[in-house]
């Protein structure tokens, strides 16, 4: 065999793993068809969070009077805020080729093709082929924009988020389709930037997947910011004939059309799992995803399946968890099977998103008797002192042993507070630990111990 373990894919899962198997004393290998960090570093978590960070400086600019400072009027230079996005992916895909050589695992570049045998076929750019061995071959193979029937992307007029990031000017007008992670934080940004932004969401509440307390006030948010939310709504059909796009949307009162010069289908993303051999293999997959046990094993003995490509939550955290567990196992290690249920999720638009474990409708459908707190953050001095006092902090508990099912948060800095409590109910804390332990005054933070004293008729603040 060449390799003791090889990984097809190098982003937030597949470098994870290669990194954790060459520290336990693994011979590993890496192949990737495109960058080094994969979707993540490229293409997903890291440039848009650099886009959004341009969009708030935007706009602390732009409100800077509030904070009792003259400035002149701001003006975005949208091609530098690409270009400084841009520099910052390339940024982070380099820091993961430092780690690759730090760690002696060997990048092969090339389309890889899982075979029977324990072997990978990998595909060079220049059309030469070779092929590698292992043990262990992990799939990590990532996922990409999901593309719908009616709204068949062209890359110009209707985009993915790909070209979402890098547009050669600013649209005057955007019909971003579907409000999860991905469609929100494009709508904040695209808004915030001058753009005029509808989004259009076929469930009752935008960020659907969010507690529809969450839901309410970043729709409230929005709409303070100017963007046109539609839903309860589909799109039916987009004529692009013309100069801009024509969007047929389908409402409770019935058909709209609505005018722009992009559409941006944001209707989440699908796994990458054509022509890489899984049906040559054997490989089984169920609806888009590869079937794998809790390690990450797939039907086939030696080859494993990590990140967007399994069932669970499309996150690059999760995939870099799943990746750890999947190579400690492989060791000989005794990792602990990952508990879904206690995965937080972030949103970065403005006000930031973050959630873990149960919504209010989740937890009284799983039949627990609760305990609910909420503390806004229009009650918090930070808040105030910041000038961000849109959102709260919601903690649900179980009324009977004090557990913590889980918090929903909508505000400033929220994604940085979230891990407190996955930390919480990793350890099995109750609401009493949570409302006993002193949290810092003043800041944002402390909410969390608020709203349990509000769940526990123990608030002093409101």
């Amino acid at each position: 065999m060449n390799y003791d373990v090889i990984v097809i894919g190098s982003g937030p899962g597949g470098y994870v793993a290669a990194i954790r198997a060459s520290q336990l004393g693994l011979k590993t290998a890496v192949v990737e068809r495109e960058s080094l960090g994969g979707i993540c570093l490229n293409w997903g978590c890291i440039p848009t969070k650099a886009l959004l960070k341009s969009a708030q400086v935007f706009e602390y600019i732009n409100h800077a009077a509030e904070y009792g400072i003259k400035t002149a009027p701001a003006e975005a230079d949208f091609a530098a805020v690409v270009k400084r996005s841009r520099g910052v992916a390339d940024g982070m895909s380099k820091g993961v080729q430092f780690l690759m050589k730090k760690n002696k695992i060997e990048v092969i570049m090339g389309t890889a093709k899982v075979k029977s045998g324990n072997k990978v076929e990998v595909k060079a750019a220049d059309g030469s082929q070779k092929e590698i061995t292992a043990p262990h071959i992990i799939i990590a193979t990532g996922g990409r924009s999901r593309e719908l029937p009616n709204l068949k992307q062209d890359g110009k007029k209707i985009i993915g988020y790909r070209q979402a990031m890098v547009l050669p000017e600013q649209p005057k007008s955007m019909v971003i389709v579907g409000s999860g992670a991905i469609g929100s934080e494009f709508a904040y940004f695209y808004a915030t930037m001058g753009t005029k932004v509808t989004l259009v969401e076929f469930m009752d509440n935008i960020v659907p997947v969010e507690d529809e307390d969450i839901s309410k006030q970043l729709l409230r948010s929005f709409k303070k910011v100017g963007i046109d939310v539609m839903t309860a709504s589909s799109v039916e059909s987009v004529d692009t004939s013309g100069a801009g796009c024509k969007v047929q949307v389908k409402t409770a009162s019935g058909m709209q059309t609505l005018e722009c010069d992009i559409v941006l289908s944001a209707a989440g993303v699908v796994a990458n799992i054509e022509n890489i051999g899984l049906e040559e293999t054997g490989i089984k997959t169920e609806k888009g995803k590869v079937v794998v046990d809790e390690f990450y094993n797939t039907s086939v003995k030696g080859y494993y399946a990590i990140g967007d490509i399994v069932s669970g939550q499309a996150l690059a955290h999760v995939a870099s968890a799943e990746g750890i567990t999947c190579v400690e196992k492989i060791a000989g290690h005794h990792p602990e099977p990952i508990d879904y249920n206690n995965i937080p999720g972030c949103t970065y638009t403005s006000p930031e998103i973050a959630s873990v474990g149960y919504t209010e409708k989740a937890a009284k459908a799983a039949g627990y008797e609760l305990k609910i707190g909420k503390f806004p953050f229009s009650a918090s001095g930070k808040a105030s002192a910041a000038g961000a006092k849109d959102g709260f902090v919601k903690v649900i508990y179980d009324a009977k042993y004090g557990e913590l099912l889980g918090a929903h948060m909508i505000g400033a800095n929220v994604t940085e507070m979230i891990a407190e409590i996955v930390v919480a109910r990793k350890l099995e804390t109750t609401g009493h630990e949570v409302l006993k332990a002193i949290h810092p005054h003043p800041t944002m933070s402390e909410a969390i111990m608020e709203a349990t004293a509000d769940a526990y008729g123990e608030v002093i603040h409101l």
